[in-house]
């Protein structure tokens, strides 16, 4: 029997036709699928969040080249024990400031007679006037200015230590931002016979009047490089024969193993948080880790690096 569309004076609404018609062309299906996973709210242009990011980022920059623009001057450093260590260990000095009236021990009396025999100019100032000299620094009524620290180059320290006729050993810092821990560094690493610091130019403490006072002025002693990528400089150390490991508190491998101590090392030390940076640990031929009791997840940067090379120099002692 036909349709009701075959009777006779039968008539159908428009836009009711059967077959064919104009369609969305799959637009509507396409337009249902995954775009992928939500991206994190620091990355989205116009989230609160990336605003927050940026502003965070932008202040860090601005603080490195404040802590730049600080390293490229003179700098004092406070306190009667740093005093008298650098101008015993010939800290290149320009001035040594003594305050009015001080109560001169033997630390201060030390500092003052090698400051003059050194060439060094003496100072007496208002006390006053050293505190402010020294931004409030407890300084017990001493400070010695120090110019602007000039760093070596990779190939001098890699000299150095082929001179020296032993293995090199050298100790590179990854994004260690604290001038405390980067004396602490520099005076393990001269303690354990390395032949040379190196740090990267940017995201890293300085030579700074902090790390002075911190290494004791064991850095007058020992070369300290500072280069633009650190990742390169690994490579090209790599290049000359030297072996890079670095420290990881995720490696499986400890320092109790580490057979490479004996041979031309750099032993890389990561930042005070993240550790070592990717690039970095893969340009890594090994890393350690430092077997600990459960109960301590991990250790300054400084004291791992200093625990590391000792066991390097116990190694090197027994060959």
């Amino acid at each position: 029997m036909a349709g009701n569309d075959r009777r006779r004076g039968a008539m159908r609404k428009p836009g009711t036709k059967k077959g064919m018609v104009v369609g969305s062309g799959g637009q509507r299906r396409r337009g249902l699928e995954g775009k992928g996973p939500t991206p994190k709210a620091k990355d989205r242009v116009s989230h609160p969040a990336k605003r927050r990011a940026d502003a965070k980022a932008k202040a860090e920059q601005q603080r490195q080249r404040q802590r730049d623009k600080k390293a490229e001057g003179p700098e004092l450093i406070a306190g009667r024990n740093p005093v008298a260590e650098c101008v015993r260990a010939g800290v290149p000095a320009t001035g040594l400031y003594v305050a009015q009236g001080i109560d001169a021990d033997d630390r201060v009396t030390e500092a003052v007679r090698d400051a003059g025999m050194r060439g060094i100019s003496v100072i007496e100032v208002q006390r006053s006037e050293l505190d402010r000299m020294t931004g409030g620094a407890l300084h017990q009524g001493l400070a010695l200015q120090v110019p602007a620290y000039e760093y070596a180059h990779p190939d001098d320290v890699l000299t150095a230590a082929h001179d020296s006729g032993m293995p090199p050993l050298i100790v590179a810092l990854d994004g260690v931002t604290d001038p405390r821990n980067l004396g602490a560094v520099i005076r393990s690493a001269a303690a354990f016979g390395a032949h040379g610091v190196i740090v990267p130019q940017r995201r890293s403490a300085g030579l700074t009047a902090v790390a002075w006072r911190t290494s004791a002025g064991t850095a007058a002693q020992l070369p300290v490089a500072r280069v633009v990528n650190l990742t390169r400089t690994l490579k090209d150390l790599k290049a000359e024969g030297l072996m890079v490991v670095g420290l990881d508190a995720d490696s499986d491998i400890t320092s109790d193993e580490l057979d490479l101590a004996t041979g031309p090392l750099v032993v890389v030390v990561g930042s005070e948080g993240r550790g070592l940076s990717r690039l970095v640990r893969e340009t890594c031929d090994q890393t350690v880790s430092i077997p600990m009791a459960g109960s301590v997840e991990s250790l300054n940067a400084s004291v791992a690096a200093g625990v590391v090379l000792s066991e390097v120099a116990r190694r090197r002692r027994q060959r």
